[in-house]
């Protein structure tokens, strides 16, 4: 079967580690070029080095999604060093788990922040780079959270189900032009509990998540299974989660 992720030009903001992390090497190890944003620039180095040592190719640039700049200059350095850009995957994202009556507005905005508006901004980068090319592919990170309602998620399951009205109606509106694909993923062992600012959830989160999370190598395949589909295949979405959660 044809490698249909070799050469291909994949940028993707998150990708310091967990699920961004394991997605830049398995795709590198499959052939992609891979342009890596994120805000913390010495895992991004030593990711990047990794990846060269083992005869992929790589970059990395500090990116903080909620600023559109700099979510522009990483597609602007895939074109600089590539020559395009094929996927664009919308991994970065951060939750902060409370009531809604606890009212912390701050959250509530960090979350809008750089959950939606810092896929937005991908997006924005991204398009008119697939349109002037005429192909391309979207991926957005979404998660089983807005799937699934429950008390303390309430507005980052809605971050995360903006973001799936927004990756249909892309796909939608694309007419064959570029692919879209919204990745759910459930308990997935990464730092995403580890950042939780209200401590009784982070750690019933975290316990969880100890007790049944998927590798993040098991996302990082379902996206990469996306990609290496022929362009005529637009592989909508995947809920990929432990057998045992609910």
């Amino acid at each position: 079967m044809k490698n249909g992720i070799k050469d291909k030009v994949v940028a993707i903001t998150g990708a310091s580690s967990g699920i961004g992390k394991a997605t830049a090497e398995i795709l590198a190890a499959q052939g992609a070029k891979v342009i890596l944003g994120a805000r913390r620039t010495d895992q991004l180095k030593t990711i990047v080095q990794t990846i060269e040592q083992n005869g992929g190719e790589a970059a990395f640039l500090e990116v903080d999604v909620s600023r559109r700049e700099d979510v522009a200059k990483l597609t602007s350095l895939a074109l600089e060093r590539f020559g395009r850009l094929d996927v664009m995957i919308n991994n970065a994202g951060i939750s902060q788990l409370y009531k809604m009556e606890e009212l912390d507005v701050e959250s509530w905005e960090q979350m809008i922040d750089v959950n939606l508006k810092g896929t937005l901004y991908g997006i924005a980068a991204a398009l008119p780079i697939f349109k002037g090319q005429g192909s391309g592919h979207i991926v957005n990170v979404i998660s089983t959270a807005g799937i699934s309602i429950v008390p303390t998620m309430g507005v980052y399951a809605g971050t995360k189900n903006a973001v799936r009205t927004i990756s249909q109606a892309l796909r939608q509106e694309s007419q064959g032009r570029w692919r879209v694909t919204g990745i759910s993923p459930g308990y997935v062992a990464t730092e995403f509990a580890s950042n939780i600012k209200n401590e009784e959830v982070r750690n019933t989160i975290q316990q969880n998540a100890d007790q049944m999370a998927v590798p993040a190598e098991a996302i990082a395949g379902a996206i990469a299974y996306a990609i290496e589909q022929p362009d005529n295949v637009d592989v909508g979405d995947i809920v990929i989660r432990p057998t045992v959660q609910g």
